[in-house]
């Protein structure tokens, strides 16, 4: 290897001073094509193949391990051939001789060849790109594992980021409205991965067939949609990466929120903080870019789409419905009926035609009973003796007073007062519990214990006028003065009606 120094002196006595290759090489001591080839070039090139050297014994093989690689781009990336593998197939297979080193050295070149290049891309204001992450915090002192909606807007690098407890149909559809509302209108064309909440099948054009709610929610905001190629996570790039980002950025450490309200509130806040940071490249802050971005945004509908997951089911005979393994409580007397469920992020409705008959608020677990103790109030009145059995009731927790008055129902009228009582509750189906409450106390104070007497109380409550059981409004009623009982007084009754007898028997 020749020094620069030697290039120096070389390329000098010939292109400065005019001498002849032939003298320069007589002189230096190098041969005339050295000379030549120092003129051209300003320093040593080193040495340069003109094709990668491949040992003689693998020469022979090379094209069976470029077959495998490229059939290996169509099977699932966990079940592509490693070095080893592709060595063991040459041995048992093709009767190679050779070491794992040579086939290693050959595959890592070849996988470098084969690897993807990827064009830069310009983004036009108005488009979107969606995607879902997943995260760990801690949400009303649980550790749970959450899932996060991210829009980005690629032109401007604006995003919108919303924490649910799962990635579902509700959550995707709740997603599009609440970035809609925060953007201020809606995107031209939003950009998605192949999810089953949106595609229901990829068809061999390669056509998508788009599920009953993704083409309901396009339908209300008419953006146009557009699906990236399976596992070709780059085809969105710019949402992958804020999906990431915000994991990094907004969720470390752990958040920490009372519930999915709170946690929101901070993901949107640290949404807005980041408008005013200027990225790489960019001589504008991303709020001055997303400016663009908003402006060419279509106008959101008068009306916000439902974003509700429906299915149609029937209610048991224990009058429930099952939705996403739960178990929802509507009035028995809707029971075997076809009812259309309707599952929110946050509740579960429950449909009769038009009119809803029954909203629970939604649960995450499992095969839990979410129960409301009013629908099954009517069946009780028909069924008394299973009130303390009712599975619906066990957790209902009521003020004091209610056991109050059971007991002395019972009390005053045996098994009637049990009827009695639960006709009470069943007050609880039209008026709040505040007032059949108060209405309780007041017919305990005026010693008219009963249902009557307390529906009573509970309407002269609400029409503001005074109740008739209080015979001190109304002076002119004859009175009667009822004393307690006093064994004194059993006795001389009983004496009295035995010299009644006597005297009987002595006429």
């Amino acid at each position: 290897m020749y020094t620069v120094e030697l290039y120096v002196k070389i390329r000098r006595a010939v292109m400065v001073e005019g001498k002849s290759e032939r003298e320069v090489a007589r002189y230096f001591g190098v041969h005339r094509k050295t000379v030549k080839k120092m003129c051209q070039y300003s320093v040593p090139p080193g040495y340069r193949r003109k094709k990668d050297p491949i040992s003689p014994k693998l020469a022979g093989f090379t094209g069976i391990i470029d077959a495998i690689l490229e059939a290996d781009k169509q099977v699932h990336v966990k079940q592509r051939h490693t070095a080893v593998r592709i060595l063991e197939r040459l041995r048992d297979e093709h009767g190679f001789t050779g070491g794992y080193t040579i086939v290693r050295n050959y595959v890592h070149k070849a996988a470098t060849r084969q690897k993807e290049m990827f064009m830069p891309l310009a983004h036009l204001p108005g488009h979107a790109q969606v995607d879902f992450g997943e995260a760990d915090g801690y949400i009303g002192g649980k550790l749970v594992r959450f899932h996060y909606f991210c829009l980005d807007m690629p032109h401007s690098d604006g995003c919108f980021v919303k924490a649910y407890p799962t990635e579902d149909t509700e959550s995707f559809l709740d997603g599009h409205i609440a970035a809609f509302a925060f953007l201020g209108g809606v995107p031209q064309s939003i950009l998605y991965d192949n999810t089953k909440i949106a595609v229901a099948k990829i068809l061999g054009d390669g056509k998508r067939q788009r599920t009953k709610a993704f083409s309901e929610l396009q339908s209300h905001y008419l953006f146009e949609d557009k699906f990236g190629r399976p596992g070709r996570g780059n085809d969105k790039g710019n949402v992958e990466g804020m999906v990431g980002y915000s994991r990094r950025h907004l969720m470390v450490p752990r958040p920490v929120a009372s519930d999915f309200n709170a946690l929101n509130a901070k993901l949107l806040d640290g949404c807005i903080k980041r408008q005013q940071a200027k990225l790489r490249g960019q001589t504008e802050t991303i709020a001055e870019r997303m400016k663009r971005d908003t402006a060419a945004l279509m106008v959101l509908p008068a009306v916000a789409f439902d974003a509700c997951h429906k299915i149609s089911t029937r209610v048991s005979s224990l009058s429930l419905v099952r939705y996403r393994s739960n178990d929802y409580s509507v009035p028995t007397q809707y029971g075997h009926r076809e009812v259309l469920v309707k599952g929110y992020v946050d509740r579960v409705d429950i449909c009769s035609g038009a009119d809803i008959i029954a909203r629970h608020a939604r649960s995450y677990g499992r095969e839990e009973f979410v129960y409301n103790p009013l629908h099954y109030l009517a069946l009780l009145e028909q069924k008394p003796r299973a009130l303390d059995q009712a599975a619906p009731l066990q957790d209902w927790l009521l003020p004091g007073v209610f056991d109050r008055l059971r007991r002395l129902l019972e009390i005053r009228m045996e098994r009637r007062g049990r009827k009695e009582y639960i006709q009470v509750l069943r007050l609880l189906e039209n008026f709040s519990q505040a007032q059949v409450e108060q209405a309780i106390t007041q017919a305990m104070e005026f010693g008219t214990i009963g249902f009557d007497a307390i529906k009573h109380l509970i309407l002269c409550a609400i029409e503001h006028r005074p109740a008739k059981l209080d015979l001190t409004l109304y002076p002119y009623l004859p009175r009667a003065s009822v004393k307690s009982t006093e064994p004194r007084s059993y006795l001389s009754l009983l004496a009295k009606a035995n010299q009644q007898v006597a005297e009987v028997h002595y006429d």
